[in-house]
C-alpha cells in the first residue's frame, strides 16, 4: 500500500473549486484509507516508501482521494459513514430512524462513484490476483 497521503488540501481546493474545509488533511487521510481498501489487489510499482512511481497512477489516487472528499462533503458526512446509514438521528435519548440502503463494493468500502472512475480509468480496478 502507498504511503499517505495521496492528496493534499490544496489539490482538494482544486479539485473543489473552493476553498478546502478546516479539516481537509483529516478526511483526506480518511478518504486514502478508503481508496487503499479499494485496491487491496491492485498491482503497480511503487518506490522504497511505497508511493507509485507512475505519475499517471498518482494523480489517479490523488484524484480518487479528493473525489471520495468532494463526495462526503456533498452528502453532508464526515468519513466515517454515519450520515448515509440513518434517515435521523437524535443524541437526546438516543434515537436512531429509518435505516438507509447504502451500497458497498467487493472491498467493503462505498467509493464516490468518481473515486471509482478514476480508479478504473487508471487500470487499478478490478483488481486481479496473479501467482509469483
Amino acid at each position: 500500500m502507498a504511503r499517505q497521503p495521496y492528496a493534499t488540501p490544496e489539490q482538494l481546493a482544486a479539485w473543489l473549486g473552493a476553498p478546502a474545509p478546516t479539516e481537509a488533511e483529516h478526511l483526506l487521510a480518511r478518504a486514502g484509507e478508503d481508496i487503499d481498501s479499494a485496491l487491496l489487489t491492485a498491482i503497480y510499482p511503487v518506490d522504497d516508501d511505497g508511493d507509485p512511481t507512475d505519475p499517471q497512477i498518482a494523480a489517479a489516487l490523488g484524484s480518487a482521494t479528493c473525489a471520495q472528499v468532494e463526495y462526503w462533503l456533498a452528502a453532508g458526512d464526515d468519513g466515517t459513514g454515519a450520515a448515509g446509514k440513518w434517515d435521523s438521528v437524535s443524541i437526546g435519548p438516543v434515537s436512531l430512524s429509518g435505516r438507509a440502503a447504502s451500497t458497498s463494493g467487493a472491498s467493503g468500502v462505498e467509493l464516490a462513484p468518481r473515486a471509482a472512475r478514476a480508479l478504473r480509468r487508471a487500470g487499478l480496478t478490478p483488481g486481479r490476483v496473479v501467482t509469483w
